[in-house]
C-alpha cells in the first residue's frame, strides 16, 4: 500500500521532532502513520507504509508500548496483533517529564548540592566557582518546580528563570 503524500510530510516531520527530543526519529514517524490512521494496523501495515524491516518495527513497537505513545488494539476476525496510536499527546508527553526529564534535573541537583559542600569560598576564583555551582542548584530547583508545576497543570511563572539569567550575568562580571 502506498502512503499518503501528507500523511509521509507528517510522518516525517513528527519524526524529525522526536529525534530532537532524544528519541529514535522512527517512533515518530510511527506514531504520526498510526495516529492519522482511521483503524489500527499491523505490524506488517507499518513495515510496508514506512519502509522498516520487521525487526525495526518489532523493536520500535516494544518501546513504544513501553512509553504508552502506542497501545495494542483488538480486532474482530485478525489473529495478528494491531496496534494504534495514543491520541492524548498531554499523556505522553507528561510521562516523558516526569519520568524522564525530571529525573535529569534531579540527579543534576543532587550532584549541584554535592559539588556546593565542596566547594571552597578562599581566593576570588574559588569564591567565583562556589557562587556559581550555588547558581546552577538554585536553577535545578526553579527546573524542577517548573517542570513539577507543568505537571500539575499549574499556572508557570518564567520571572524566576529570568531572574537567574540576570544573576548568572552579574556574577560574572561585578563591574556591570
Amino acid at each position: 500500500m502506498t502512503i499518503d503524500p501528507a500523511v509521509l510530510k507528517v510522518a516525517d516531520a513528527v519524526g524529525a521532532l522526536i529525534e530532537s527530543w532524544g528519541f529514535k526519529r522512527n517512533m515518530g514517524r510511527m506514531w504520526a502513520v498510526l495516529y492519522l490512521e482511521d483503524h489500527p494496523l499491523n505490524a506488517s501495515d507499518l513495515c510496508d507504509r514506512l519502509g522498516l524491516s520487521t525487526g525495526s518495527v518489532s523493536m520500535l513497537l516494544a518501546e513504544m508500548l513501553e512509553w504508552g505513545a502506542v497501545k495494542k488494539a483488538w480486532v474482530v476476525g485478525e489473529r495478528r496483533e494491531h496496534f494504534e496510536a495514543e491520541t492524548s499527546i498531554w499523556k505522553m508527553v507528561s510521562r516523558v517529564f516526569r519520568e524522564r526529564e525530571l529525573q535529569w534535573i534531579r540527579n543534576a541537583s543532587e550532584a549541584f548540592e554535592q559539588a556546593s559542600q565542596q566547594a571552597v569560598s578562599g581566593d576570588a576564583r574559588e569564591k567565583l566557582i562556589a557562587e556559581r555551582i550555588a547558581g546552577l542548584a538554585q536553577l535545578s530547583q526553579v527546573g524542577s518546580t517548573l517542570l513539577e508545576s507543568i505537571l500539575q497543570g499549574a499556572s508557570v511563572d518564567s520571572l524566576p528563570i529570568k531572574t537567574m539569567g540576570e544573576l548568572a550575568r552579574a556574577a560574572a562580571d561585578p563591574k556591570k
